[in-house]
């Protein structure tokens, strides 16, 4: 019961917080960079994990753990590293592992620790295949440049990747905005790079696109820590501007596609003064509920995935919606981290005084103090362009059922444009279910649902059609008629 308490209280400390490394990341090439996977064998046979390793601006780590069998993703990583010992924390799952850096980072050695397991487990840095890496760096039918744009509010550069499609133009646009955690302009997870593949599709079908690194990350300047979602507003605005003032494209047709969190940033700039609205906004996932009861619902969704029981499931909640109530109640930080601190400390028996006061700092960080009350609902009359809500039924992190829905019906009563669809066995990172994933070199790849991209496309298309032009086509082709027996045929 005390590692499942503590899981739920340090529920992703944040969801969007990157963990400090005991250390900055080692002068020159950092060899904690990239992504590692291995199989952990269970009783009963394995499953594969991965683990993505991003060293940030300021010295501190993000990671993360993907483990595709279990459907889970982006489960938040805590790295410790001295010289060559290591050790990942995975709190949510009552977790651990402790092991060295061999190689200078080809493959991680050590012990994996979970409830009612210990085993070896080895973690071999994660190289794309020869054909699939040959297929990236093949020259794309439209045109690609990097870019950097200021955001005048932070007085920061942001750096990305602009695609336009081939052709005179001018192009209608869109700029990508990630999920929770600091990400790169890829929004790699696991080998999958979930906005390469989006902008890719949509350029080559005449939609130019913007995607960039996080704050922090790549080459990007700022600190994603102390960003709330609001804050991250002001990046998307400044990366619609950049978007709008590229050759070919044409600024009145420029729109935002946000993936959770990026949902939420894309509808909050879709309600901001006149003059700096996009044109219109595609929610991949966004979030329809208040922010605690998001991680509520997640945190329950990831208990039962490790196993436990109603009872630990409920005991985890009621203390996370404590740990809530306390923050919500004490707005002075100082104090507030203190009586979290031994909030943590007297309920988990598993938790170091050092770790406690780390996760109470994390839990009273701007973002998740923002996050906790942010209220989508309250916003969406404020929305002034037309809305997609695209949400898959596979999704273990955000609920059709209990996001989609309230927000489509806050749109209507605001009577604001919007088309809600729900993608049939695709989950949270718009994968389709695994038997539809193609195969590269003898093992299936990861891949963004054909039927979300088509979605995705055909309705952009249709908002951003100029007077005159044909709207997008979709063939359907007749079913084929049932041959007729000759023996049975009239005459």
């Amino acid at each position: 019961m005390i590692k499942f308490i503590l899981a739920a209280f340090l529920l992703l400390a944040s969801l969007a917080q990157p963990l400090r490394a005991a250390g900055p990341p080692p002068a020159g090439p950092a060899p904690l960079n990239g992504q590692w996977k291995g199989p952990l064998k269970l009783l009963g046979g394995e499953i594969t994990l991965y683990i993505t390793i991003v060293p940030l601006s300021n010295g501190t780590y993000y990671a993360a753990l993907d483990a595709p069998q279990q459907r889970i993703s982006r489960m938040p990583v805590e790295v410790e590293l001295k010289g060559d010992d290591l050790t990942l924390r995975i709190e949510q799952a009552g977790s651990r592992f402790v092991g060295k850096v061999i190689g200078d980072g080809a493959s991680l050695s050590g012990t994996w620790t979970q409830p009612g397991l210990t085993a070896p487990l080895v973690l071999v840095r994660a190289v794309a295949s020869k054909q699939a890496a040959s297929r990236l760096r093949a020259a794309p039918p439209y045109r690609e440049s990097d870019v950097t744009f200021l955001n005048s509010t932070t007085r920061k550069h942001l750096s990305g990747t602009v695609t336009v499609p081939a052709g005179e133009g001018p192009f209608p646009g869109v700029v990508l905005l990630s999920d929770l955690g600091p990400q790169g302009r890829d929004a790699e997870v696991s080998g999958y790079h979930m906005f390469g593949q989006l902008a890719d599709y949509l350029t080559r079908h005449g939609i130019a696109v913007l995607r960039f690194d996080d704050r922090g990350v790549g080459k990007s300047e700022g600190t994603y820590a102390t960003a709330t979602t609001a804050d991250l507003m002001t990046d998307a605005q400044a990366a619609m501007a950049c978007l709008r003032a590229q050759p070919l494209v044409s600024g009145g047709r420029v729109g935002l596609v946000g993936h959770g969190e990026g949902a939420n940033v894309a509808l909050l700039a879709a309600g901001a003064p006149s003059g700096r609205t996009p044109a219109f906004v595609v929610s991949l996932a966004g979030y329809g509920e208040p922010g605690s009861l998001v991680l509520r619902h997640q945190q329950g969704e990831i208990m039962r995935l490790i196993g436990a029981d109603p009872s630990q499931v409920k005991a985890a909640q009621d203390a996370f919606e404590r740990t809530v109530y306390l923050i919500r109640q004490t707005p002075d930080n100082a104090v507030a981290r203190t009586k979290v601190t031994a909030l943590l400390a007297g309920v988990n028996t598993g938790i170091d005084a050092g770790m406690a006061k780390a996760r109470a700092a994390q839990l009273t960080s701007p973002w998740s103090r923002y996050f906790f009350d942010f209220d989508p609902q309250v916003r969406l009359a404020q929305v002034q362009c037309p809305v997609l809500l695209l949400n898959g039924t596979e999704d273990l992190q955000v609920s059709a059922r209990q996001n989609m829905s309230p927000m489509l019906k806050a749109l209507r009563r605001a009577h604001r444009q919007a088309t809600a669809t729900r993608l049939e066995g695709v989950n949270h990172l718009f994968q389709p279910e695994l038997e539809e994933w193609p195969v590269v070199d003898g093992a299936q790849q990861p891949t963004f649902s054909p039927e979300a991209l088509k979605n995705i496309h055909d309705w952009v298309a249709l908002q951003t059609k100029l007077p005159g032009a044909p709207l997008p086509v979709t063939v359907k082709r007749p079913a084929p008629r049932k041959p007729t027996h000759p023996a049975r045929a009239r005459s």
